[in-house]
C-alpha cells in the first residue's frame, strides 16, 4: 500500500512547468509515484491537480476531464509565433481599435461545443513527435481542428489593447488559442499574455497548497 496516496491541488507558480511540479513533489513525498491532471504552461499559474501514489494517478484520467476555470489576460493588436507571451511578436495592421460592443457580439463564436487549431507549439504528437519540437526547428507543423467545449466567456475588463476574461472550459480547450482566434475574429491579432487558472473540478484557488505548504504537511 502506497504510504501516501491522495490527491490534492497545488498552486503552480509562473516560470516552472507542471512536470517540475511534478518532480519536486515526488521528491518531497519520498519517491511515490506522482502524476498531474492538466498541464499548465510555464508562463502560467494556477491549480495544478496532483495524484500522489499508485492507486491516486489511476483516478487522474477522471480529474482530466472536469470543468476547468480561467482568469486570461489578452494583449490585442500583436501575434506572437507562440501564440503567447514567450514568442516572437509581430505588429496587426489594425483599420479599427474595437469597443466593448464589437467583442461582446464576437464571444458567442467561441462558446459551446466549437472547433479549434491547437498552437503550434503544444504536446501534441505528429507521427510521434510532440508539435513543439517541429515548430522550434523552424517548421510548421500541420495541426488539425479538434473538439472543444468552452461553457462560459464572461468579460472581467477592456481597455485597449488589454482584454481580461473569465472563462469556464470542458476538457481539452487550449487558452492560448482561443486568444489567438479573438484576436483574428476582431481583426486585430492577440496573444496570451498571462494565464490563472482558479479552478479544477471541486478544487479552487482557496483549497490548493503552495509547494511550502504542501513540504510542511507531507515532507
Amino acid at each position: 500500500m502506497d504510504k501516501l496516496s491522495k490527491i490534492l491541488a497545488v498552486w503552480k507558480p509562473k516560470g516552472p512547468t507542471s512536470n517540475d511540479v511534478v518532480q519536486q513533489i515526488k521528491r518531497i513525498a519520498g519517491g511515490e509515484k506522482v502524476g498531474h491532471a492538466g498541464t499548465l504552461d510555464p508562463l502560467a499559474e494556477g491549480v495544478l491537480v496532483i495524484g500522489i501514489g499508485r492507486e491516486a494517478t489511476k483516478k487522474l484520467s477522471v480529474e482530466v476531464k472536469k470543468e476547468k476555470e480561467y482568469v486570461a489576460d489578452i494583449k490585442l493588436g500583436e501575434e506572437s509565433t507562440t501564440d503567447d507571451e514567450e514568442g516572437d511578436k509581430e505588429a496587426f495592421n489594425i483599420k479599427t481599435i474595437p469597443i466593448l460592443k464589437d467583442i461582446e457580439a464576437i464571444l458567442p463564436k467561441f462558446t459551446g461545443n466549437i472547433k479549434q487549431i491547437p498552437p503550434i507549439y503544444s504536446a501534441i504528437k505528429i507521427g510521434g513527435r510532440e508539435a513543439y519540437k517541429f515548430a522550434r526547428n523552424g517548421e510548421k507543423p500541420l495541426l488539425l481542428e479538434r473538439d472543444a467545449e468552452i461553457k462560459k466567456i464572461e468579460i472581467l475588463g477592456y481597455e485597449w489593447p488589454r482584454l481580461e476574461l473569465r472563462v469556464v472550459t470542458g476538457p481539452g480547450v487550449y487558452i492560448r488559442a482561443l486568444a489567438r482566434d479573438i484576436g483574428k475574429e476582431l481583426k486585430t491579432g492577440a496573444y496570451l499574455a498571462g494565464l490563472k487558472r482558479t479552478r479544477v473540478g471541486d478544487f479552487t484557488e482557496e483549497r490548493s497548497l503552495s509547494l511550502e505548504e504542501f513540504k510542511k504537511h507531507y515532507g
